[in-house]
């Protein structure tokens, strides 16, 4: 470092000066002024430090780069308005130490920078690589006269020429001052030749993007040539400009509806195609109705959740009674979805009997999302193509229903309610179940492909619900990807408060009348389900309740005032004799005879299981038109008995001179399923010990060979049926207390339920003997059973 020298401070913004180099300079600040006015009354020296920040117009020392350039003043000239130009030279670079003082301007402590030699044959290396950088950089950009280089090409200083080469760049300041800030020649020239390697990079990338858009631009401006061609042609030939017309108007429609690029891209195509083709043309057909499908499927829109749970909640319970499963998910997947707005739909799968609401809960679900709402029935559906759609290359093909569906819709989130989802079949045209599994599959539906669209639609938004009447008939892997919803009927209760709530106002709706024309009471409510109706949902209560109504609504045409109240006595009069026998306990206390509860679809109901002994060789006849598992139950539950015999005080021997009928009444009706085993064993031991069952007992669940109680299920809908028979005391396997929870509470409150795990822990509450069994064998077997 050379000497210490004091001078006067010019901040430069958005400018850099080198030594040995002249240029011209407007100054306009004041305190710029007064530092070139002090430096003209001295030696015309002034220190040229650059600005870290052009942007800022009054700078403090913190705002100026530590290096600058000491130059002379060779010209000065007054412009109107105050601004002064100045032509300076740069003489020495200079390091800035100190600024000693910034009013009335800027004076500075400089140390002057002399030149270090360097290695003469490394910088002539350096200096020949940047002259060659420079000439090609020359070249590219076009920017810089070519004169230039020959001025350049001149200079004998390495250190000159790198300041010469970086004044003439197109650099930003702070490029310029790593260049100044470089006092060793060759390090200066290492910092340019990296410069101006970054700089011919951007200017090739600068080529070749221009190069692009000029390609383009020479292709638009070809086409619409072109197309001014071809439209003077037409005129010329006095042809009807049809297909431009018709091709503009679909451009048009494409640019109005604002689809995604790979569609606008597909559509723009098709149109292309449609304009060389002669209107009357078959396959202008074909392209004209695809292009209407394209436009009129929903890619973007969709509408808005109505994502208060307490509203939806409110409109679900307004629509349907009960189901408290279905409404709770739907509510969950609300709050997950106010939570984070990157859910994919669920995929729900309603299974129940028929007449349970499960169409008509998907209609609610809709309505209280404030969703569109589409229903499409599998029911019978055997061709793929349903699904996926049909090539175009087909005549007449058409997209698939999933396709239609949404277009139906015309949103791309709606309710879409797949009915009837067990009752698809396959055969020569495919499997469509299997075109489902990409349908219902959350990690696939974002791009679901349709044989005709042809391009991947979103279906990710959608909410799916699924319908069936039976699990076993939906394909395994078709249900792994949905989540199942059991509804396993309604109750007494429920279909009773259905009917008051729903069914009856919607009946009177229908037929005209007013709730003074009609009244039925709850009791004589009740009366209908038990005795009309005998089905898990409310469909035949419905139809009841119509013929009702429809008979009220002749009397009242006759007679306005007319008004008519149901009762159980005057039931008949309007719906006939009772259709069903309704499960009640046994009048009394009878040996052999064991009330048990069984499950059905329609709801829980009785059994009566009667054993008979009669003289023979020890067979098992089994007649009520029982399953296999059953007759199997039946088996191991003779099996018990016999195994057990000695301690029941049963002859050994009995199964030698004596056949046991088992029996379970209604024959027609097709019984299966283990959970009568406990009420057969103990019908049987009962039957053999001539000791007589408690008619309010009623029990469920499976034996082993060992006496063991095992689960059943069906419990709330048994112990239902139970409650209904004026059952008091209902025998279930210990691993079934679980299940108590779902029962309603007024019901839990009536019934006496003994949880057990082994047929001697039944015995004792079941028979009524004073002693525990009977002994005396013989006079079991002397008595005919007939």
């Amino acid at each position: 470092m050379g000497e210490l020298i004091e001078l006067p401070l010019l901040p430069l913004r958005g400018v850099i000066v080198f030594p040995h180099l002249v240029l011209h300079l407007d100054v306009g600040r004041e305190r710029s002024v007064r530092a070139l006015e002090e430096a003209m009354m001295q030696n015309n020296v002034i220190l040229l430090v650059a600005q870290k920040e052009a942007r800022v117009d009054d700078p403090a020392p913190e705002d100026l780069f530590e290096v600058g350039t000491i130059a002379r003043i060779k010209q000065m000239l007054k412009l109107p308005g105050g601004t002064m130009r100045i032509l300076v030279e740069g003489i020495k670079r200079a390091r800035l130490e100190k600024v000693t003082e910034q009013e009335p301007y800027f004076k500075a402590l400089a140390a002057e920078v002399e030149e270090e030699e360097a290695d003469q044959a490394e910088t002539e290396a350096l200096m020949r690589y940047v002259l060659q950088q420079f000439e090609h950089y020359i070249k590219l950009s076009k920017k810089i006269p070519a004169d230039v280089l020959a001025n350049v090409s001149s200079i004998t200083l390495p250190g000159r020429l790198a300041d010469v080469i970086a004044s003439h760049l197109s650099l930003k300041v702070e490029q310029k001052q790593e260049v100044l800030a470089a006092f060793s020649p060759v390090t200066r020239l290492e910092v340019l030749a990296d410069l101006l390697n970054r700089e011919m990079e951007i200017l090739e990338l600068e080529k070749k993007i221009g190069l692009r858009v000029r390609k383009q631009m020479e292709k638009t401006q070809k086409e619409y040539y072109l197309r001014e061609q071809v439209k003077a042609i037409h005129k010329e030939l006095g042809e009807a400009d049809e297909r431009l017309a018709e091709a503009n108007e679909y451009r048009e429609k494409i640019a109005a509806a604002k689809l995604p690029e790979e569609v606008e891209k597909k559509a723009l195509k098709e149109v292309e195609r449609l304009e060389k083709m002669p209107p009357a043309a078959a396959e202008a057909a074909v392209i004209r109705t695809y292009l209407d499908w394209l436009l009129e499927l929903p890619w973007v829109f969709q509408t808005e959740d109505r994502l208060e749970l307490d509203v939806v909640e409110q409109v679900l319970d307004e629509d349907h009674y009960g189901l408290e499963k279905v409404k709770e998910r739907i509510v969950e997947y609300l709050a997950v979805r106010r939570l984070t707005q990157k859910i994919k739909g669920p995929i729900l799968c309603l299974i129940g009997p028929p007449g349970v609401g499960k169409t008509s809960l998907a209609r609610s679900i809709a309505r209280a999302l404030q969703r569109k709402f589409v229903r499409i029935s599998l029911g019978g559906v055997r061709d793929e193509a349903e699904i996926r759609g049909h090539r175009r290359t087909y005549v007449g093909a058409l997209p698939g229903r999933i396709i239609q569906g949404i277009r139906q819709a015309k949103s791309r989130n709606p309710v879409f309610l797949l009915d009837e989802v067990d009752k698809m079949s396959t055969d020569f045209r495919g499997d469509p179940s299997a075109a489902l599994l990409e349908v219902l599959d959350p990690e696939q539906n974002n791009s679901f492909s349709d044989h005709y669209i042809e391009i991947p639609f979103d279906l990710s938004q959608v909410m799916f619900i699924t319908t069936a009447n039976n699990r076993y008939n939906i394909p395994q892997p078709l249900l792994d990807r949905m989540e199942a919803i059991y509804l396993p009927g309604y109750t007494e209760e429920e279909k009773v408060k259905i009917a008051q709530r729903h069914l009856i106002p919607k009946q009177l709706e229908e037929n005209g009348l007013t709730g003074k024309n009609l009244r039925i009471s709850e009791g004589t409510l009740r009366y209908i389900v038990r005795e009309y109706t005998r089905e898990a949902g409310v469909r035949n209560l419905e139809r009841e309740l119509a013929v009702l109504c429809r008979k009220t609504a002749r009397q009242v045409v006759e007679n306005n005032d007319y008004h008519l109240t149901v009762t159980r006595s005057n039931l008949h009069k309007y719906l006939g004799p009772p259709r069903f026998r309704f499960g009640l306990a046994e009048k009394g206390n009878e040996v052999g005879v064991v009330t048990g509860v069984a499950w059905t679809e329609t709801g829980g109901d009785l059994l009566a299981i009667e054993v008979t002994l009669m003289k023979g060789k020890g067979k098992l006849i089994l007649t009520g038109k029982l399953g296999d598992v059953m007759q199997e139950s039946a088996q191991a539950a003779l099996s018990y008995v016999r195994s057990r015999a000695a301690d029941f005080g049963i002859p050994a021997d009995f199964h030698e001179e004596y056949d046991l009928h088992i029996h379970i009444p209604e024959g027609a009706i097709p019984k299966d399923g283990p959970s009568a085993g406990v009420a057969m064993a103990t019908a049987m031991i009962s039957a053999l010990t001539r000791t007589p069952v408690n008619h309010f007992v009623a029990m469920t669940g499976e034996i082993t060979l060992r006496g063991r109680i095992l689960p059943v299920g069906g419990i709330k809908e048994k112990i239902l049926a139970a409650h209904r028979a004026g059952i008091k005391t209902v025998i279930l396997p210990q691993d079934n207390k679980k299940d108590l929870l779902e029962i309603p509470k007024n019901v839990r409150r009536r019934l006496e339920f003994v949880l057990v795990e082994h047929l001697d822990q039944v015995l004792p509450r079941a028979l009524l003997s004073e002693e525990k069994y009977e002994t005396e064998a013989s006079r079991a077997m002397s008595v005919s059973q007939g």
